[in-house]
């Protein structure tokens, strides 16, 4: 059974930086396709970063530049360290992984970022 669990949401004020951390038990992150996505109230759920097998990374236009995804294999966790919050980076962050040996896609529970201004 896949659980992936995120934690490092906030408060934080703008300008402010959190770090996203997504645990995993289940799945092994450096061979699965691993994306974080976010979701705003009264919007659709989109993706912010993702990284791949082979450590290619992938960043939204908005968050170019000052959110960056990492792996830490030994750990089998993904962070996504954010920098220079702003307000409409509030939503709900989500944690994606995809095993395509096994074709299993899976979410976490989510994790609430609240930037004020």
């Amino acid at each position: 059974q896949v659980q992936l669990v995120e934690s490092g949401g906030g408060l934080v004020q703008a300008g402010g930086s959190l770090r996203l951390s997504c645990a995993a038990s289940g799945i092994i992150f450096r061979i699965s396709y691993v994306g974080w996505y976010r979701q705003a109230p009264g919007n659709q759920r989109e993706l912010v970063a993702d990284i791949t097998v082979d450590g290619s990374t992938n960043y939204s236009n908005s968050v170019q530049g000052r959110f960056t995804i990492s792996r830490d294999n030994a750990k089998n966790t993904v962070y996504l360290q954010m920098n220079s919050l702003k307000p409409e980076d509030t939503a709900a962050y989500y944690c994606y992984a995809y095993d395509s040996r096994r074709r299993l896609g899976s979410w976490g529970q989510g994790t609430q970022v609240t930037v004020s201004s």
